[in-house]
């Protein structure tokens, strides 16, 4: 009798089963690892911010107690009053840096700016206890010491501006509510002692 012959099941070109689970399990650790590395960046970054900030703080402060004779060049400008503009309604101001008289109902916020403002909003900053900054083209140092500033007091009613005014050149000029310091080029010290003593102090609503 003939041997049975016991038939092989070919394999070929049938599907090779595939582990979902652990494909996906290393999809995940990936996605683990990357946003491990992204907050690991994000808290580093933040630490630095904040070191930053306060180195930033702690020269301020030594610039404040050096400036403190510029002072005495602080200009007080006459009062304009104050108030709010109607819908629609425009002001025209009798000097290129106002520090009172009539303004929009919105102000300008704390910040570094590259684009001019208008003087009506930056009028209700100055109400508000900002400082503004009027820069054009102090100089890499003084742009970046000036840009500091402005990260380091972001509050709302006593903040720092930095508004760009075409012409100054390398003279900046400060400007709080009723006060105003012309500097022929960017003293670090002046400047310093200038927003110390009239930032937070607005009529609007004194924080300092």
């Amino acid at each position: 009798m003939p041997k049975s012959r016991t038939r092989k099941r070919s394999t070929k070109g049938k599907p090779k089963s595939i582990d979902w689970g652990a494909a996906s399990a290393k999809g995940s650790g990936r996605i683990n690892l990357i946003l491990g590395a992204v907050a690991l960046v994000a808290v580093v970054a933040g630490g630095l911010y904040l070191w930053q900030l306060q180195q930033a703080g702690s020269s301020f402060e030594a610039l404040v107690a050096e400036g403190q004779p510029a002072l005495a060049r602080v200009e007080t400008p006459p009062d304009r009053g104050g108030g709010h503009l109607g819908p629609g309604q425009g002001h025209s101001y009798d000097t290129a840096f106002p520090t009172s008289g009539i303004h929009d109902r919105v102000p300008v916020n704390a910040g570094f700016y590259t684009g001019p403002q208008r003087a009506t909003q930056l009028v209700h900053a100055l109400e508000h206890g900002n400082v503004v900054i009027y820069y054009d083209d102090p100089g890499a140092e003084a742009r970046a010491t000036i840009e500091a500033w402005t990260a380091l007091f972001g509050g709302r009613w006593d903040g720092v501006v930095a508004a760009p005014s075409s012409g100054l050149g390398k003279a900046v000029t400060l400007a709080a509510w009723r006060k105003i310091l012309k500097l022929d080029s960017f003293e670090p010290a002046a400047a310093a002692a200038f927003v110390d003593a009239f930032r937070g102090r607005g009529p609007e609503k004194r924080v300092r």
